[in-house]
């Protein structure tokens, strides 16, 4: 017996309320009365969980909302509550397991002593951690790399790729923070600018003031994107043609010869590793990209905005694929579990003959929040293996 649309769209519905529900009660029952904070305090403490049961969905759907700078508060607000609410949970779990293992170690007496000091310990580091990421998640550093690459003819020692990865611009990323970013990539003065998917969280309509400084990029031989899985959430041939628009060289299953000093670079582009389930003409391959070049072009470079892509990179004969996506978990303990995910969470790795850099990301998504892991501005160098 098939269940009928309404049946359907309260279970869609249920799923997400259970969770929103579940996860403050759960705060609730095991920290308000540990806290010590007296009946006036635990009633303040269930009214303000009951506001981020409320807000929390609010801010990630603010896009409907035509007073805009009120939108933009409540995204603030209400995404760095669930950044907060999120760490919290991790740590008073750890403070659960903690207490079990006081409980079985110690006296009655002196595992309820430490019932107080615990939970008012949990709510302060997670603000602490909290506060710390937010401000970490918006100064993105510098991160130097050098790639090894076999064979790399001598004129491209030192031939330099910036990387912007997953900036997402958005509710709580504007036009400033783009701007800042732009000025401190043009500082470098590489040859190649890169920008590795997962651009924006919006339309065009709603984003293009936002996105427009990208335009005063610059670099030898241009700046290069390739679509993330977001553009395909936010509309992926309109920015496609907006980031045209802009001047940015879009690589879709493409390659261009770049040539430099007399010596001959290959710099490829494929699309998001899932674009397929969005648009099956748009199916990522890293080999359709090679198709007319010259089989000795040395070295190739894959931008790909996956990791996942590596096999497949690796297979076609790249010798560098550069990536983003994972945002390094964005903030712990989320970068714990990420790698369960990815075959490469940050930073370089190598798979057979293929060097694969991914970026921990520019900005990031959802919670303004980067605690131990550090968004970045990468520089790329070239350098003879």
């Amino acid at each position: 017996m098939k269940s009928s649309p309404r049946i359907k769209i309260r279970r869609r519905f249920l799923h997400p309320l259970w969770l929103l529900v579940s996860l403050p009660g759960y705060l609730g029952w095991r920290l308000l009365p540990a806290l010590a904070i007296g009946p006036i305090g635990i009633f303040l403490g269930v009214t303000a969980l009951l506001a981020a049961c409320a807000i929390i969905p609010l801010s990630l759907n603010t896009r409907s909302m035509k007073n805009r700078a009120l939108a933009d508060r409540i995204a603030w607000v209400g995404l760095t509550t669930m950044g907060f609410l999120s760490s919290l949970f991790i740590v008073t779990l750890l403070r659960d397991v903690f207490l079990l293992g006081a409980h079985l170690t110690l006296t009655a007496e002196q595992a309820a002593a430490l019932s107080t000091p615990s939970a008012r310990w949990a709510v302060a580091l997670t603000l602490w951690c909290t506060l710390i990421g937010l401000a970490i998640a918006r100064r993105p550093r510098l991160v130097q790399v050098d790639v090894p690459i076999e064979n790399l003819p001598p004129a491209l020692h030192g031939f330099s790729i910036a990387q912007i990865s997953d900036l997402h611009v958005g509710p709580t990323i504007k036009r400033g923070f783009v701007e800042r970013i732009v000025a401190r990539v043009n500082h470098l003065k590489t040859d190649v600018i890169a920008i590795t998917g997962d651009l924006v969280d919006g339309s065009v309509p709603e984003l293009s003031a936002h996105t427009a400084p990208l335009a005063a990029l610059t670099a030898r031989h241009g700046v290069y994107f390739v679509t993330g899985n977001h553009e395909y959430y936010s509309g992926e041939r309109a920015w496609t043609a907006e980031l045209r628009r802009l001047g940015l060289t879009v690589l879709k299953n493409q390659h261009v010869i770049l040539q430099h000093d007399g010596a001959s670079l290959l710099l490829a582009g494929v699309t998001d590793f899932s674009a397929h389930h969005f648009d099956p003409a748009q199916r990522s391959d890293p080999a359709a990209a090679l198709f007319g070049s010259a089989a000795a072009t040395s070295p190739k470079i894959l931008l790909a905005h996956q990791p996942s892509s590596a096999a497949a990179a690796a297979a076609a004969g790249y010798d560098l694929q550069i990536s983003g996506h994972t945002h390094g978990g964005q903030f712990w303990p989320w970068n714990l579990l990420v790698g369960y995910f990815q075959p490469f969470t940050a930073g370089m790795n190598r798979l057979k003959n293929l060097m694969v850099y991914v970026s921990r990301g520019t900005g990031y998504w959802g919670p303004p929040n980067r605690f131990i892991v550090p968004a970045e501005i990468t520089r790329l160098r070239l350098v003879a293996a």
